[in-house]
């Protein structure tokens, strides 16, 4: 049984699975290398001299930003023998704004990349609830099966919550500096995701399927 190219869903039993650990190094490492690379641009520039001709810190962390998003999705493929959907959508989307940051010399382009990532998981969540399909495991490739009004609310918050995302971005890169943005995208955007992520736990619970709850419940 052949694994799919693209993901299709987050219980395909042809899909291998990452650990935890590495998923995550996975997904947020590019992040973690941007704050890194436009916190000691001077040093990296000294080391790979090249990079200077990149321009402003923040278009050296742009570029180690695509760059390491590419290789995150190469690896996530190479283990699993698919792509995810929604790290390969903020990948593209990455790609071309990083892209036109670094090419018009212009860092409102990798500003705008998080409003446009954030919207776009709101259009898709509350869009595939109105045409009657929850899209959440996409999202968080869920461990957990819950009834479909568990599913339908747990998708509407969050939608709800990537807009508000949206809008928050907008504002603290329309008001603050670069550097407020760097480390609000870093140490504010992920903290707020995994609070809201959290707070979610009830509702989770209440929801869950008696099947899933039994198995839990079979686990020492």
């Amino acid at each position: 049984m052949s694994n799919p190219l693209l993901e299709t869903g987050p219980h395909d039993p042809r899909q291998k699975k990452l650990g935890g650990g590495l998923k995550f190094a996975l997904e947020f490492g590019p992040l973690l290398i941007f704050f890194v690379a436009i916190m000691r641009s001077d040093m990296l520039v000294r080391l790979v001299p090249a990079l200077g001709g990149l321009g402003k810190p923040i278009f050296i962390a742009t570029a180690l930003f695509i760059v390491a998003t590419a290789i995150s999705l190469v690896v996530t493929y190479a283990m699993t023998r698919t792509i995810p959907l929604m790290p390969l959508i903020s990948g593209v989307i990455v790609l071309v704004f990083g892209g036109l940051s670094i090419w018009f010399q212009n860092d409102t382009f990798i500003k705008m990349k998080p409003t446009i990532v954030y919207s776009l998981f709101a259009v898709l969540l509350l869009g595939g609830l109105a045409f009657g399909r929850s899209l959440i495991g996409y999202v968080f490739d869920s461990a957990f099966q819950l009834d479909a009004e568990g599913w339908r609310k747990l998708t509407i918050r969050w939608g709800l919550f990537f807009l508000a995302l949206a809008a928050l971005n907008e504002v603290v890169w329309r008001t603050f500096s670069t550097d407020v943005w760097v480390k609000f995208k870093v140490f504010g955007f992920l903290p707020l995701i995994f609070i809201f992520g959290l707070l979610q736990t009830p509702l989770v619970m209440r929801h869950a399927l008696p099947e899933r709850a039994e198995e839990k419940g079979d686990q020492p």
